[in-house]
């Protein structure tokens, strides 16, 4: 099984390797506040329901539903 963003843990850490296709505009939006392919990103908290998960990125805190998170395809590091 593939990880994906919103079944990681607090403390695990991850690299962005793409986007999946169709999300262009949303996709848009990730790249702008620093969540481009290669971007190593660690998950701070996550909701008690999952959903939203915070993660932070480039010294930042990103805040991400969890249909959001879905579009991000990663590799845990």
């Amino acid at each position: 099984m593939e990880p994906t963003l919103h079944t990681m843990k607090p403390g695990d850490s991850a690299r962005v390797t793409g986007f999946v296709r169709g999300e262009r505009g949303y996709r848009q939006r990730l790249l702008a506040m620093g969540l481009t392919p290669g971007a190593i990103f660690s998950v701070v908290r996550v909701a008690p329901l999952g959903d939203p998960v915070e993660i932070s990125v480039r010294n930042f805190t990103l805040t991400l539903r969890r249909s959001e998170a879905a579009i991000v395809l990663i590799e845990k590091v």
